[in-house]
């Protein structure tokens, strides 16, 4: 059942975005209403999706070098230069730009490992790796927006709210989730209730974009022609992180299932992770939130054609389906 779920979390998400926006038309005062209870959920959404990440187990995650190596190279080295020369062919429209970066740049921890399993990848190997590549993206994002905006302009974005942000709804969310798997670690009674939290995330990532989509429709309308222009960017960005996946294989001599777990890995990316930082970006930034999601629903449907693509026709193998 939950597998399932997981197959069809897109129409999930599809639908609860569609209502939100009938509701935030219909409805503006119910909508901005709705706006207080976005970090409550996203704090409950990002707790949750950490307990499903070995936190505990970082150094399983050291094991395989080579499968490391490559993941490593490709996600935090060659993705972002990747990304730095997509973001030039976009229009010089701050909140555009700063959305397709924030959302690009960061692996995903939570459907990514869904999707991997879904395609006959190495699910432990996939595992094994989550915590570490969490703490990397923490770490680098910063230097990124750095190495990408410059000192002044990252000055101007350092403000308190971000700051708060980041620490209530991301290192919060993690720590407690550390402290929780620590409390698990070893008692199968709690390690069932820790893996029961697994179900929640698709349904507080539907709450969560619901409320958002409910509170942003006026600029989603402002937005439409951006997201015509960011769309073709996310499927060249997929098509590239394919082709990355199989070039990084290659040259690592991996087998096919870690080469699976490449793909799906470079092909998605940690949207619900920043949206709290894009949430609360100053004026003259509100497109980078409507970015954001619209980056994780052309993911999501581009995960459905990893799907078919990654097993039967780029690593195929044993695991295929």
């Amino acid at each position: 059942m939950r597998e399932r779920l997981e197959r069809y979390q897109v129409f999930v998400y599809l639908a609860a975005i569609l209502t939100g926006l009938a509701l935030g038309a219909h409805s503006p005062a119910v909508a901005e209403g709705l706006a207080a209870g976005i970090w409550p959920l996203l704090g409950a959404l990002l707790y949750a999706t950490f307990t499903q990440v070995p936190l505990i187990r970082l150094r399983a995650g050291l094991a395989k070098a080579r499968f490391l190596a490559a993941a490593v190279l490709g996600n935090f080295v060659a993705i972002p230069l990747i990304v730095w020369a997509l973001v030039q062919w976009l229009p010089a429209e701050p909140g555009l730009r700063l959305g397709v970066m924030l959302v690009l740049l960061l692996p995903c921890t939570d459907w990514f490992l869904s999707f991997t399993h879904l395609g006959g990848g190495d699910t432990p190997t996939a595992i094994a790796f989550t915590p570490l590549s969490l703490l990397l993206q923490l770490a680098l994002l910063p230097l990124y927006l750095w190495f990408f905006l410059g000192q002044a302009a990252l000055a101007g974005l350092a403000q308190r709210e971000m700051l708060l942000a980041f620490g209530s709804l991301i290192l919060v969310p993690l720590a407690l989730a550390f402290l929780t798997e620590r409390w698990a670690q070893g008692v199968p009674s709690r390690q069932r209730r820790v893996d029961a939290l697994g179900w929640l995330p698709v349904p507080l990532l539907a709450l969560v974009l619901f409320a958002v989509a409910a509170g942003q429709v006026g600029t989603l309308a402002a937005s439409l022609g951006t997201l015509g222009r960011v769309a073709p960017l996310f499927v060249a960005f997929l098509a590239m992180a394919a082709l990355l996946a199989r070039l990084m294989a290659a040259a690592f001599r991996l087998p096919a299932r870690e080469g699976r777990v490449l793909a799906f890995s470079f092909g998605s990316r940690n949207s619900f992770v920043v949206l709290p930082l894009a949430l609360v970006l100053p004026a003259g930034f509100d497109s980078a939130v409507v970015v954001v999601v619209f980056q994780s629903l052309v993911e999501l449907f581009g995960m459905l054609a990893f799907l078919h693509l990654v097993p039967r026709w780029l690593f195929p193998g044993p695991g295929s389906r």
